[in-house]
């Protein structure tokens, strides 16, 4: 049986830590954020860890 590739895409917006959670950017940081409150801008400069259900599918598109 052949190994399984990475999906670059998703290894590219997806970093796991040493604990094995996947954490993500915010979305929404390129532009049109002077309309936005800055506790918005604020919380955006945070990285998201992507909830139980999703991080079983996310590591099986990254292979290390």
């Amino acid at each position: 049986m052949s190994k399984l590739k990475t999906v670059k895409a998703i290894a590219k917006r997806f970093k796991v830590t040493k604990n094995g959670k996947i954490i993500k950017r915010v979305a929404g940081q390129g532009h049109f954020n002077a309309r936005e409150t800055g506790k918005e801008n604020r919380n955006k400069r945070r990285d998201l860890v992507m909830a139980d259900s999703y991080a079983k599918h996310i590591s099986g598109s990254i292979v290390k």
